[in-house]
């Protein structure tokens, strides 16, 4: 399933696939990093939606995701993750992260989409350390895409040394 995983560095809002993966936090308010650059480039309908999902169920918990359209994006559709604030590593953040992966991967699925964007969850504002993270996301997404349609898997690292740790950690997936 590795050569359905590819690693890009750039910015996840120029990215041509069907779902763009947003770092969202649990209020779905958009915030800084990742998140706000996909509210703002995706426009006031991605605001709209994310309205309507807290005020129908309070937002999104850790470990869980949801699914906006995309707005003024390239993408059909946002999928909102939330992933864990690290906390040291006791807090079940390690599960917390992987959860967020494969929520998002079930939606992608559960809305037929073949090619989908990710960006490193949780390792921003979050502080989770990438290189944990990084074994974390490629591990889970590579075993979930075995029983899935999805054909391209991108994850969209920013940094030079995102980029770098998990270049890494793709070259030690099995």
């Amino acid at each position: 399933m590795k050569e359905r995983i590819k690693l890009i560095k750039g910015n996840i809002v120029d990215q041509e696939v069907d779902a763009i993966v947003n770092a969202a936090n649990s209020s779905l308010s958009g915030g800084g990093g990742v998140d706000g650059a996909i509210h703002r480039a995706g426009g006031p309908s991605i605001d709209e939606e994310c309205r309507i999902i807290r005020e129908k169920q309070g937002g999104c918990p850790t470990g869980h995701a949801v699914i906006t359209g995309a707005g003024n994006l390239k993408a059909k559709y946002v999928i909102h993750a939330v992933g864990p604030i690290w906390r040291g590593g006791n807090h079940n953040e390690d599960n917390l992260l992987a959860s967020a992966y494969i929520e998002s991967l079930k939606l992608a699925d559960e809305y037929n989409v073949k090619t989908i964007a990710f960006p490193s969850i949780s390792t921003g504002a979050y502080g989770f350390p990438v290189e944990r993270a990084a074994k974390i996301a490629l591990r889970v997404v590579s075993d979930y895409l075995e029983g899935s349609n999805i054909k391209e898997v991108r994850f969209i690292l920013f940094s030079d040394k995102d980029y770098e740790v998990y270049s890494k950690a793709y070259e030690e997936l099995e």
